[in-house]
């Protein structure tokens, strides 16, 4: 049996969705017992409910399982923590394999939930379990958020520079990635940069949406302080909030790039380019 930490987000769910794909039986550890309901629809075979900060509730949902995709809940300030106690559990119940979800290029301190998670990885390095560790690059679905806008105003906002370049990927592409990598022999003891497309800038973004939406669509930079507002006015924690405003501007000093070569070996095939998943995405219906 294969446990999936964080299940609810939607990287649990693009794993979840490439494991039940492969006949994998698949347990899932989530906050709310609603969004239990949700995933056991979707094919999980057994849900653990609890607080990932709660070492009894980790060691809960570990026991009886072969191997954990370890996703911490998204910029979390206490993810070492969380990830000591995975890796003790899975060190208790003796897993085969921890695969850890971390993040394209974690060493860079100035951005606080990448050097996070570079600390797990070093926990990792030392516990004596059988690891992997995947590294992705930005969610194409993150532009998602901006889906309305797009459409209804031709715009595509960030809060940052638009000639800011950064690598992305199909969160389809890294949920099968990520069943490879946890069912195939071969892929324990190894980090993985999963990366789908070059660097691209924003303007470029727009562009291609453009073209494919046949409309104009521009790339505006949005103030941070106006992105504060919002993001407050949503909501969303201090923390992370804080956290967000570093990594914007960790992106407009320096980018997020890296190359799609891993991935395509992992794949066996190219990955799903930028185009294809606004095609997908944008003009279903």
């Amino acid at each position: 049996m294969i446990l999936i930490t964080g299940a609810a987000g939607k990287t649990g769910q693009a794993v979840l969705n490439a494991l039940v794909e492969r006949g994998e039986t698949v347990r899932v550890f989530v906050r709310r017992q609603e969004q239990a309901d949700q995933l056991l629809k979707k094919g999980a075979a057994s849900a653990c409910v609890g607080d990932m900060t709660s070492p009894e509730k980790i060691s809960e949902a570990m026991e009886g399982a072969v191997s954990v995709y370890h996703i911490c809940p998204n910029m979390h300030p206490n993810e070492v923590e969380i990830g000591r106690m995975a890796i003790n559990a899975a060190q208790k119940f003796g897993l085969e394999h921890f695969v850890y979800h971390s993040v394209l290029h974690p060493q860079t301190e100035k951005m606080p939930h990448h050097w996070k998670k570079m600390k797990v990885e070093e926990l990792l390095f030392e516990s004596g379990l059988r690891f992997t560790i995947i590294q992705p690059a930005p969610y194409m679905q993150n532009i998602l958020a901006d889906k309305k806008s797009i459409f209804d105003q031709g715009l595509y906002r960030v809060p940052y520079p638009a000639d800011t370049k950064f690598s992305m990927i199909d969160l389809v592409d890294l949920g099968r990635a990520a069943a490879v990598v946890l069912t195939e022999p071969g892929y324990k003891e190894a980090v993985y940069e999963i990366v789908g497309t070059n660097g691209l800038s924003q303007f470029e973004i727009a562009g291609l949406l453009s073209k494919i939406l046949e409309q104009p669509v521009s790339a505006e930079e949005i103030k941070i302080e106006d992105w504060r507002r919002d993001a407050e006015e949503a909501g969303m924690g201090s923390y992370q909030v804080e956290t967000l405003i570093k990594m914007f501007k960790y992106y407009a000093m320096y980018g997020l790039c890296g190359n799609n070569y891993l991935l395509r070996q992992i794949l066996g095939r190219d990955p799903h380019t930028f185009t294809a998943f606004i095609s997908r995405e944008f003009l279903k219906h």
